[in-house]
C-alpha cells in the first residue's frame, strides 16, 4: 500500500491472500471462518472471495485461490495489494510437503508481497502422522525464508476449527502493526514537506 494524504479510516479493510497446494484445506478454512459451521467443499477451480469481519474495526477480504498445479502459475497475479499472506500446508501429506515448501519459497520472491507478513497454517493436526508446527517451521525454513517480515506458524484443524481463531488473531495483529507503521510513515512525510 502506498502512502496517501487522506485520514485513516477507523475501519481497516485488509486483503488476505489464502494459498497452498490443492487439498491442503484452504476453502474449508475460509468457510469455517465465514460461517462457523460444518460443510463440504470441492477443490477450488479458480478462486473464492469472502469478506470476514474479525473485530469491530477490521474487515478481511480473503482471496482463496486454487492450488492445483495449473493454477499455481496464476498465483503471482493475485499478490498485488495483499496485506497478509496465509499459506496452508497439509501437515499429513509427506509426499507433497517438499512441493509445498518449494511453491512457498517461490511465492515469497514475488515483488508485491516482498515484506508482507505471513501466517503459515499447519493444517490437519487432528490426523495421525501430522507434522507438528515446529516440524513445519523447520521444514519450511521459516527463519531463513521469512526473516525479512513478520511471520507465524499456527497448528490447526480446518474441519473442527481448532487453531483458526488463534491464527487469524495473528493476522489482525499483523494488520494493526502495519497500520501503526503506515501512520508513522505518513506523519513523518507530513512533517518533512
Amino acid at each position: 500500500m502506498g502512502v496517501c494524504n487522506c485520514k485513516f479510516s477507523k475501519v481497516k479493510h485488509a486483503r488476505v491472500l489464502l494459498l497452498g497446494l490443492d487439498f491442503s484445506g484452504k476453502s474449508t478454512i475460509l468457510y469455517k471462518l465465514k460461517q462457523a459451521k460444518d460443510f463440504t467443499t470441492l477443490p477450488t477451480i479458480g478462486f473464492n472471495v469472502e469478506m470476514i469481519k474479525m473485530e469491530k474495526n477490521i474487515h478481511l477480504t480473503v482471496w482463496d485461490v486454487g492450488g492445483q498445479l495449473h493454477m499455481r502459475s496464476f498465483w503471482d497475479q493475485y499478490c498485488e495489494n495483499t496485506d497478509v499472506l496465509v499459506y496452508v500446508v497439509d501437515s499429513t501429506d509427506q509426499r507433497h510437503l517438499e512441493d509445498s515448501r518449494r511453491e512457498f519459497k517461490l511465492l515469497l520472491k514475488n515483488e508485491h508481497i516482498r515484506c508482507v507478513p505471513v501466517l503459515l497454517l499447519a493444517n490437519k493436526q487432528d490426523l495421525p502422522g501430522a507434522c507438528t508446527a515446529e516440524d513445519i517451521t523447520r521444514k519450511f525454513k521459516m527463519k531463513k525464508n521469512c526473516g525479512d517480515r513478520d511471520w507465524y506458524v499456527q497448528p490447526c484443524c480446518a474441519i473442527s476449527g481448532d487453531g483458526l481463531a488463534e491464527g487469524f488473531c495473528k493476522v489482525t495483529e499483523f494488520i494493526k502493526s502495519y497500520r501503526k507503521s503506515a501512520e508513522a510513515t505518513l506523519a513523518f512525510f507530513r512533517q518533512n514537506q
